[in-house]
C-alpha cells in the first residue's frame, strides 16, 4: 500500500526564523495583524503562545491555565500528581483523570508499536542518570541493571479509569510525549475559540495553527545540533501542522569525549549511542510527533526511516553526526528541503 503523504502546505527553505536551545520560534507578522504573545515555565520548559486576530489576548492565558493543569496531572515531581500517585501507590490501582487515561492509552500504544523501544516506564533509569542535574558521574553498572529490570510498559495495568503499576520499583516518565499531547489539547481550545492563526511552542514542540495572517505559511528553524553560535541548518514553513524535534544536543553532560544525553536506551539503560545527532517530525497531531521524534531517534536512522515510511501523514528529517541530512519520502515530492546556505 502507497504511503498517503501530508496534504498540508509544508516548505523547508530560506530562513525566517531559528530554533535556540531546541525551542522552536515564529516571525513577526505584519504590522497590520493584530497580534499578541507571551511566555511563561511549565513543566521545566519555556512556553510561548502567540494568537493572531482581534480580542484573542485573554486565551492565551487560558492557555497557560491549561499548561498548569495538564502539569498537576502529568508530572512525576509533583508529589500529588496523577502519574505521582500512581508511581507512589506501591501496585495498588489509582483512580485518575479522563485525559490521564487518555495519554496513557496513547503512550501504551506507541509503547507497543516499537516493542518497548519507546516505554513510558523509563523512570528509574531517568532518575538514576538525572542527565539535567548529573555533574558527569556514569551510574553504577549493576544500579544500572537493577533500573533495567524496571522497564517494561506491560508492567502498566489501565482498568476503567484506574491505573496501577504492577511491577516493585518500575516509575512512569511521560516526559517524551506529554507535550505533544498538551500542545494538541490547546491547538483544540483555540480553534474552537475561533483562532484561525496562531503557534503554539512547548520549548522544541511546535504546532501551528493554520497560516499566518497574511496567508503564507509559519516558518520554523531547525537548530545546527551543537552549534555553538545557534544557527540553524534550515527551516520549514508549516501551515496547520506540528513540527518536533529530539536530539542529543538538548540535555548532555560530556566525559572524556564522550556525549551522555538523556535519551535512553531501553535495552542497555545507557544514553542512545547510533551516529544521530537530530529527529525532527512532521506531523497533524503534536502527541504523534513527540513520541516518534525520541522512538525515531533511538532506532537510528535505518529502522527509524523504515517506522516513517510505514505511516501516513508523516514526515521526517534526520541528521547523522556526519551532519548529513537525510529525509523521508514526502520531502521532495510534498515538500521542499534546502539546506541553510546552500
Amino acid at each position: 500500500m502507497q504511503k498517503r503523504h501530508l496534504k498540508k502546505s509544508l516548505i523547508i527553505s530560506g530562513l525566517c526564523i531559528s530554533l535556540l536551545g531546541a525551542a522552536l520560534t515564529g516571525c513577526s507578522s505584519p504590522a497590520s495583524s493584530a497580534s499578541y504573545s507571551d511566555t511563561g515555565t511549565y513543566f521545566d520548559t519555556v512556553i510561548t503562545i502567540t494568537v493572531y486576530g482581534k480580542d484573542n489576548e485573554d486565551l492565551i492565558q487560558d492557555c497557560f491555565d491549561m499548561a498548569e493543569h495538564y502539569e498537576q496531572l502529568f508530572s512525576r515531581t509533583i508529589n500529588d500528581s496523577d502519574i505521582s500517585r500512581i508511581n507512589n501507590a506501591d501496585g495498588a490501582y489509582v483512580t485518575v483523570d479522563d485525559e490521564t487515561i487518555d495519554l496513557l492509552e496513547k503512550s501504551l500504544y506507541y509503547c507497543q508499536l516499537t516493542d518497548g523501544v519507546f516505554d513510558i516506564t523509563v523512570g528509574a533509569l531517568s532518575d538514576l542518570w538525572d542527565i539535567t542535574n548529573n555533574p558527569g558521574v556514569i551510574p553504577d553498572d549493576a544500579d544500572i541493571r537493577a533500573a533495567l529490570d524496571t522497564i517494561r510498559y506491560e508492567y502498566v495495568s489501565v482498568r476503567g479509569n484506574e491505573v496501577a503499576i504492577t511491577h516493585a520499583g518500575t516509575k512512569l516518565d511521560l516526559g517524551a510525549i506529554a507535550k505533544g499531547y498538551i500542545a494538541d489539547r490547546m491547538k483544540e481550545y483555540l480553534v474552537e475559540q475561533g483562532v484561525t492563526s496562531g503557534m503554539i511552542n512547548l520549548g522544541g514542540n511546535v504546532l501551528v495553527i493554520g497560516d499566518k495572517p497574511d496567508g503564507t505559511p509559519f516558518n520554523i528553524g531547525i537548530q545546527k545540533p551543537f552549534d555553538e553560535t545557534n544557527s540553524t541548518i534550515g527551516a520549514a514553513s508549516v501551515s496547520d501542522l506540528s513540527v518536533v524535534s529530539s536530539g542529543n544536543y538538548e540535555r548532555y553532560f560530556e566525559l572524556d569525549g564522550k556525549i551522555y544525553h538523556h535519551i535512553m536506551d531501553t535495552s542497555t539503560g545507557y544514553p542512545v549511542d547510533n551516529n544521530l545527532f537530530d529527529v525532527t517530525i512532521f506531523s497533524e497531531e503534536s502527541v504523534d510527533g513527540d513520541a516518534l521524534s525520541t522512538t525515531c531517534f533511538s532506532l537510528g536512522l535505518e529502522k527509524g526511516m523504515e517506522l516513517i515510511e510505514s505511516l501516513d501523514n508523516t514526515e521526517a528529517i534526520f541528521i547523522t553526526s556526519d551532519y548529513e541530512i537525510h529525509t523521508s519520502s514526502g520531502i521532495g515530492d510534498d515538500i521542499t528541503f534546502q539546506e541553510t546556505g546552500s
